[in-house]
Parts: structure tokens; sequence; C-alpha cells
């Protein structure tokens, strides 16, 4: 649902120095198909010893039970830390402390377009429409993490395209070395701008 490129994930995990377990679905995606995945993921993950999975949900109460019959009699505690925390102050908070994030999905049902590929910061909050959770927890609208003191870097990027696609609004976050400006320009050999080819 994030709609992020596949390279933005990889450095989204190495700028936090963790691990990063693909899990690839089709698309679309029955339920059954996602069960058979997660399934297999929380398999290794206890072949492997992990002994809880913390999940962001904040208050959606069906979805906490879900993912806790998934994990049951797994051995896999699941915690939710930020649980019933309230979402203004939590969306706040977290801009304070220094997260930088930007808009990558919205559901054009409940928040206009022209929120697609917005920064997550004070402005926004401010003209999010009083029924838009502020941290989006109802699918509002699907986030980038780019900085943070999670990071040990930020990360760069730049805003692609926006598109209507499958219901929803989505806009292409670049890695900002790939910015369409930065392509056309044809960097030199001698430029900043150039880089090995990938």
């Amino acid at each position: 649902m994030h709609g992020v490129r596949r390279e933005l994930l990889e450095m989204q995990a190495a700028a936090a120095g963790l691990p990063l377990w693909k899990i690839e679905i089709p698309s679309p995606c029955s339920n059954v198909d996602y069960d058979a995945r997660m399934l297999a993921a929380v398999q290794r993950a206890v072949a492997e010893n992990i002994e809880c999975i913390a999940f962001g949900d904040l208050f959606l109460r069906d979805i906490r039970e879900y993912r806790e019959q998934r994990l049951a009699g797994s051995g896999i505690e699941p915690v939710f830390p930020l649980w019933e925390r309230p979402t203004d102050a939590l969306a706040r908070e977290m801009i304070d402390g220094g997260l930088r994030a930007r808009i990558s999905c919205i559901d054009p049902r409940v928040l206009p377009p022209r929120f697609a590929g917005r920064e997550f910061d004070h402005a926004l909050l401010d003209e999010l429409p009083a029924t838009v959770d502020p941290c989006g927890e109802r699918g509002e609208f699907h986030t980038f993490a780019h900085a943070g003191p999670m990071f040990e870097r930020p990360i760069s990027i730049c805003t692609g395209e926006t598109v209507e696609r499958d219901g929803f609004v989505f806009t292409d976050l670049l890695c900002e070395r790939d910015s369409p400006e930065r392509t056309a320009r044809g960097a030199d050999s001698s430029s900043p701008a150039s880089s090995p080819s990938r």
C-alpha cells in the first residue's frame, strides 16, 4: 500500500542497521495467499529464535486481533508499544523527535490528492481534515520515513510522478541521485552527480 520502491526500502533498512526479510506477494493478493506467506515468515522467525514481533498498530481492534490470532500458539509474542496512544500528540511527538517522512499514498475518498507527496510535518497536520487520523491509522495515507533518530544517516529522496491507480493516489519517491532533473542533466564524469552504472 505504501507504493515505495524496493531500493528505498533496502536503503531504509540499511540506515536503521536492521536485516530485511522480503516477503514477495502477488498483485492482487488474496487473503489466503497473504496468510500463507506470512505464516512462512513466522515459521522462519521461530526457527531463528525470535521471541516477539512489534507492530505499530494504534487503535484498530480488528487489526490487532487478527495479528494476535495469527501468532497464537507460534511461540512469538505480539507487542503493541504504541497501542491507544493519542494519535495527534503521537504524530507531533514523532516530528518533534526528528522523524522526517513523505506521503507516498493517499486514499482520495478521504483526503484530497494534493496531499500526495507532501512532507509529514506540522504544516501538514494542521491542514488535515478533522475526519483524517493524524497518523493515517485508517489507511487515509501512507508514508515513507527518510530521516530520524532511528537511522544512522538520512535517505536523500525527491518526488517523482503522482498517479492514480487501483483507487488510490501514489507519488513515486525516488532516490535523489535518480531524480529526473539529475538524469536530464546528463552528468559527465567530472560531475559529483555521476555514478558508476548499477
